[in-house]
């Protein structure tokens, strides 16, 4: 299986954090369904309706979201000149 090229790892990293953090946050959402029934049912299609909506977000933010943690930081020991 061919592997996209590295400059597309941006996409890719927003398509696994908006994944992940949807599938999550839905989870958490209908967890009191656990006892009341439907609770997979309603998980995914949270899920699914949670990643359509966070995953424009994620790729959008992502860029700032790492400017910002670089300024907000030093450099390493090892990485210095």
């Amino acid at each position: 299986m061919s592997r996209p090229p590295r400059r597309y790892a941006h996409f890719l990293f927003a398509a696994i954090q908006s994944a992940l953090t949807s599938l999550i946050a839905a989870a958490i959402a209908s967890f009191n369904l656990i006892w009341a029934g439907g609770f997979l049912g309603h998980w995914l299609r949270s899920w699914a309706v949670a990643w359509i909506i966070m995953l424009p977000v994620v790729i959008a933010a992502a860029p700032a979201i790492l400017r910002l943690s670089n300024l907000m930081t030093r450099p390493d020991a090892a990485s210095r000149g």
